[in-house]
């Protein structure tokens, strides 16, 4: 599978992202004061986009297939689909439920196969949840020093209100559809809409 091993506080940097959106407790080194570069609507747009991926983990072609399936659904807007697709992932909903420091660390979870949808066995980490889903993680990884290190770190953070969560018993569930105001990715989705649509 293709990935992208930039390291990450790199990538952070360039796209303006701070860490803390990807699970990362590390501050961003001051920026040194350069010369302001005007960008092209064109170049803002792309940026966007850039970071939506970033964030998300996920690469330009079934980036290009949440965008198309985005475009069909029959409620909202192109834009706010999009994103709500993208928060629907497995791994993006254990990594809000608090059952993974990041993201990259859910994807990992779900491909080990330590994850249990509505009592099956899912390691696909880009697996659309829906309202009603429980998430459990299976018994003989709960025990694991892996699983308690991350609610060590996790338990302070406030799960969005579209989901719940039990840190004792390291479930979860999809209560809601994740509305726009319930996303706090610093990401202009009408811009992608725009990029996508020229």
């Amino acid at each position: 599978m293709a990935r992208d091993m930039t390291p990450v506080l790199k990538k952070c940097r360039a796209l303006g992202v701070e860490p803390a959106f990807l699970g990362i407790q590390k501050k961003q080194s001051k920026k040194k004061e350069n010369a302001v570069h005007k960008v092209s609507e064109y170049g803002m747009q792309l940026k966007e986009k850039q970071k939506a991926k970033f964030i998300y983990g996920v690469l330009e072609k079934p980036f290009r297939n949440y965008f198309e399936k985005a475009q069909k659904l029959k409620f909202g807007t192109t834009g706010e689909n999009l994103l709500i697709l993208l928060e629907n992932r497995l791994d993006n909903v254990l990594f809000r439920m608090g059952l993974a420091r990041t993201r990259d660390e859910a994807r990992q979870i779900v491909s080990h196969r330590n994850v249990m949808v509505n009592g099956k066995t899912v390691n696909i980490p880009s697996y659309g949840c829906k309202v009603g889903d429980e998430i459990v993680i299976k018994d003989n990884a709960k025990s694991s020093q892996r699983f308690k290190d991350i609610v060590a770190v996790t338990a302070s953070r406030t799960a969005p209100a579209w989901v719940t969560s039990d840190m004792d018993k390291l479930t979860g569930k999809v209560i809601a559809v994740p509305k726009k105001e319930n996303i706090d990715v610093p990401v202009n989705e009408v811009a992608i809409v725009e990029l996508y649509s020229k």
